[in-house]
């Protein structure tokens, strides 16, 4: 898949498959972390995907970071989701669904 600078491209490991799964999609930036929307909320399958396995690969302004996915819990990561739902708002006038914070592996 040719990559397109304004997305974020995901590399999830198939729940059922355990192969590699890309998508891309919207995203913003904040304190170090990419957050992502899903629409689907529990049932993406990107998000299945993450619930089995965390460890993930993505690709965001050039740079491919290794790192670990977490779908926010509106109630636990409130705060955090008012702030990144604000974000997602300003950038694309959207934001319903269930976020999931990217986080780089900056260990390696």
């Amino acid at each position: 898949m040719e990559k397109k600078a304004e997305f974020l491209y995901l590399i999830t490991t198939g729940w059922k498959s355990g192969q590699p799964r890309e998508i891309e999609i919207w995203y913003v930036a904040h304190q170090g972390c990419c957050y992502i929307c899903a629409e689907g909320r529990e049932d993406a399958h990107w998000v299945r995907n993450i619930r089995r396995q965390p460890r993930i690969t993505f690709w965001v302004e050039g740079r491919s970071h290794d790192g670990i996915g977490r779908p926010l819990d509106a109630a636990a990561d409130s705060k955090l989701v008012a702030e990144v739902s604000a974000l997602m708002d300003a950038k694309y006038g959207w934001s319903d669904g269930l976020l999931v914070e990217l986080r780089p592996d900056l260990t390696g």
